[in-house]
C-alpha cells in the first residue's frame, strides 16, 4: 500500500475549508497563518490545480472549488482513521495512562480507600479517574474501563458483575441513643428519613418507599419527608453527622459500619438490590494489558472486601 504524501498540507487544507479560513485554521493547527498559506499551496502546486477559490472580502474567504468538495470527506474519514490507529498503538501499551470512569460517590467510598494497592501493583501505569454520574460515551470520552451501578446492560459495552449489595437502614450511633422509641421498621414511618437521589429514577433502584413498603406491608405515607440528597456519598455523611436515618446500600456503608461512625438498624431484616456494580469496557479493548491488569485487580479486590465483609 503506497502511503499518502502531504500530510500536513492535506491537514491544513482541511481544517482550511471547514473553517473558510487561513487563520482560523492556524489557530486550530497551533502555526501561524503564513504556513498554513505555504501548506495549501504547496498542495496545489503537487495538483497542478486549485483547492480554493479566494474571495477577496467577505467572512468566507476560501470557497473549495467543486474536486476539493468531493474530495474533503475522503480526507476527513482518512484522519479519523489516522487517529483512531494511533490511539490503538498508545492504548496496547502497558505503560501510560488509564482513563477510569466512576460515580462520585463509589470513588469516595470504595475505590479511593483502595486505588495506592493498584500503583503499587502497576507503577507504569497512571490511572486518570473521571469522576461522573452521567453515561457517558467510552469510545468518544476517551474512557478505558469503569464501573456502573445497574442491571448490567448498557449498550456496546462489555459488563462483568464486580459487587452485589444489600440495602438496609442506617444512623450514628448518638442518634439511636436519642432515639429508642426507633424498635420496628414501622417506626421509620414517621422518622427523620434522608432520601438519596442519585439514582432514583433507575428501573429496580431501592427507595425508602419500595423498601418500607416491602418490609412493612404498609404504604409509607411520609417516606418522601425529610433530606433529600443527590449523592449516595453525602447521604451518608449525613446520617453520621446526626441529620437522620439513612437506606445504606451495603458496598458503600461498609466501611463506615467497620469503623463504627454509622450502625446497622434491623439486621434480622435482609433486603437484597436487584442492581449490583460492574465492570464495563469496550469489547474491542479487552485484550489491552493494562486495562486486563486494572480489571483483574478490581475484581481481587472486590472478593477480598466481600470475603471479609470489610
Amino acid at each position: 500500500m503506497k502511503a499518502p504524501i502531504f500530510l500536513n498540507a492535506l491537514r491544513a487544507f482541511e481544517a482550511s475549508a471547514r473553517h473558510q479560513s487561513f487563520s482560523a485554521a492556524a489557530e486550530e493547527l497551533n502555526v501561524t497563518p503564513a504556513a498554513v498559506g505555504q501548506l495549501v499551496r504547496s498542495l496545489e502546486g503537487w495538483l497542478g490545480s486549485p483547492v480554493f477559490l479566494r474571495n477577496g472580502t467577505g467572512r468566507a474567504r476560501l470557497i473549495p472549488t467543486e474536486s476539493a468538495l468531493r474530495a474533503l470527506p475522503d480526507i476527513r474519514a482518512g484522519f479519523d482513521r489516522l487517529n483512531l490507529g494511533f490511539s490503538r498503538l498508545k492504548e496496547g501499551s502497558a505503560t501510560g495512562v488509564l482513563t477510569v470512569t466512576v460515580s462520585p460517590a463509589f470513588a469516595a467510598k470504595w475505590l479511593l480507600s483502595r486505588i495506592h494497592r493498584f500503583q503499587e501493583l502497576c507503577p507504569e501505569t497512571d490511572v486518570r479517574l473521571d469522576t461522573s454520574l452521567k453515561l457517558i460515551d467510552f469510545a468518544v470520552q476517551g474512557i478505558d474501563i469503569g464501573v456502573r451501578y445497574g442491571s448490567g446492560c448498557w449498550p456496546d459495552l462489555t459488563a462483568e458483575k464486580l459487587l452485589d449489595e444489600e440495602v438496609f437502614p442506617v444512623c450514628s450511633p448518638a442518634y439511636r441513643k436519642q432515639h429508642r422509641e426507633i424498635q420496628s421498621p414501622k417506626d421509620l414511618l414517621d422518622a427523620a428519613l434522608i432520601h438519596d437521589l442519585s439514582v432514583d429514577s433507575q428501573a429496580g433502584f431501592v427507595t425508602w418507599d419500595t423498601w418500607l413498603n416491602s418490609v412493612t406491608g404498609e404504604q409509607a405515607p411520609s417516606a418522601r419527608t425529610g433530606l433529600t440528597i443527590n449523592n449516595s456519598a453525602s447521604v451518608l455523611q449525613a446520617a453520621t453527622d446526626g441529620r437522620g436515618i439513612a437506606l445504606a446500600r451495603s458496598v458503600m456503608a461498609r466501611e463506615d459500619l467497620a469503623s463504627g461512625r454509622l450502625v446497622r438498624l434491623f439486621s434480622d431484616i435482609s433486603f437484597p438490590s436487584k442492581l449490583a456494580y460492574y465492570v464495563v469496557y469496550r469489547p474491542e479493548c479487552a485484550s489491552l494489558a493494562r486495562l486486563k491488569a486494572f480489571r483483574d485487580w478490581l475484581m481481587q479486590e472486590a472478593q477480598s472486601s466481600q470475603a471479609s465483609g470489610t
